[in-house]
């Protein structure tokens, strides 16, 4: 996935370098899109509590869901580098993390279907509470895309 991206040149900032901190930088800015996101449906849902049935949220549990499956399995584990033995070995842990990102890709397209069909095109009086559900969604799947591939795997 990075290798693409390796023959790109760009310029060294002197004052910050990430070379052993980048682990660290994708960690707390994927806990920052996490907190974000849940920010949002936290905010939509204190201002509008009368138009967010309590339904909508299963969008977000499982987007949260989702994001512990990708990141439980370390890049080493899904390449088979990590395993000794055990049952599935790297098939298990391809399989896992698939689950996960569907999970994921479920939880953004709910949210995205829920904001069409139940607030733009109902007409409801405040688009923000399925605004804010959609935004929740997407900020917790970017976060567990940067917390992923983010991240180097230790030697």
């Amino acid at each position: 996935m990075t290798s693409c991206l390796e023959s790109i040149q760009s310029f060294n900032c002197v004052w910050f370098e990430t070379g052993e901190k980048r682990n660290v930088l994708a960690s707390m800015l994927a806990g920052t899109l996490f907190f974000v996101g849940w920010w949002f449906i936290i905010d939509a849902h204190a201002k509008y509590p009368s138009e967010m049935s309590n339904a909508y949220h299963l969008c977000g549990v499982f987007g949260t869901i989702s994001l512990f499956m990708i990141n439980s399995v370390t890049n080493a584990q899904i390449r088979g580098d990590a395993y000794n033995g055990g049952y599935l070995g790297a098939r298990g842990a391809r399989g896992w993390v698939f689950i996960g990102f569907v999970m994921g890709f479920a939880a953004v397209f709910a949210a995205c279907w829920i904001l069409f069909a139940n607030f733009v095109a109902a007409g409801a009086q405040h688009n923000w509470p399925g605004v804010g559900l959609f935004l929740q969604n997407v900020f917790i799947f970017l976060g567990s895309l940067t917390y992923k591939f983010g991240r180097l795997e230790e030697l």
